[in-house]
């Protein structure tokens, strides 16, 4: 039994001391944090499956965009994404089907491409500044919001004017969300659902920066 409390107290400690050093950590690390986590999103992004009645796969990025700004704050984790973006429209092929160029972000994913780094943003955000955050639930509710709200807001509208613009055809709202939300909800929540576990695992119950609930978190009610 004490040996399970030393293990759980050090892991404490490497998970606090981890995103300290993160926060602290200056310009060429995060760059390099971020150019990693760009990479990872480019390798989730060839997990795919593609929908015989819609441009946009379904893919395993979601999952690395709701824990990039989790691991990287609230500026970094956007900018993972960026990176991504950014150096996928210069012709990195990294895109989905190791594909790349400015033309993939004005094509049928372009508006979830831009959906992720805002999420990252947002997820990095909440996670820095509120401890609360930092739990199961709320941070499951967070990646839910992240996902839906702006990630699938952002998609549609992008795939929307495609459609429009591109290939001249107009989709009702019922249709468009059949193209390009309903077949994702099962996964999409399944991949919240563990990013949210692995979140509250990985993340200091303790704050490390400048959370404005420091001190507070003895009042939680959620795991």
């Amino acid at each position: 039994m004490a040996e399970t409390r030393t293990l759980l107290s050090s892991y404490v400690d490497l998970r606090y001391r981890l995103f300290r050093s993160r926060y602290q950590a200056g310009l060429v690390y995060k760059v390099l944090l971020a150019l990693g986590v760009a990479g990872l999103t480019g390798l989730a992004a060839q997990v795919r499956i593609p929908l015989p009645w819609s441009p946009v796969p379904i893919t395993a990025q979601t999952f690395v965009v709701l824990l990039s700004g989790v691991m990287l704050g609230r500026w970094w984790g956007g900018a993972s994404l960026a990176l991504y973006a950014g150096l996928g429209a210069l012709g990195v092929p990294w895109f989905n089907g190791w594909t790349g160029g400015l033309d993939r972000l004005f094509g049928p994913t372009g508006g979830y491409i831009l959906g992720f780094v805002i999420a990252s943003l947002f997820l990095g955000h909440m996670t820095d500044r509120y401890i609360r955050a930092r739990s199961f639930f709320s941070m499951l509710t967070l990646m839910l919001l992240a996902n839906f709200l702006i990630i699938h807001s952002l998609g549609l509208i992008g795939l929307g004017l495609w459609l429009s613009l591109v290939k001249g055809s107009a989709l009702t709202l019922t249709g468009l969300l059949w193209m390009g939300t309903i077949p994702f909800i099962p996964g999409d929540i399944t991949k919240a659902v563990v990013a949210a576990a692995i979140a509250r695992g990985a993340t200091p119950k303790e704050a490390y920066g400048g959370e404005v609930d420091r001190g507070k978190w003895q009042t939680w009610r959620l795991p």
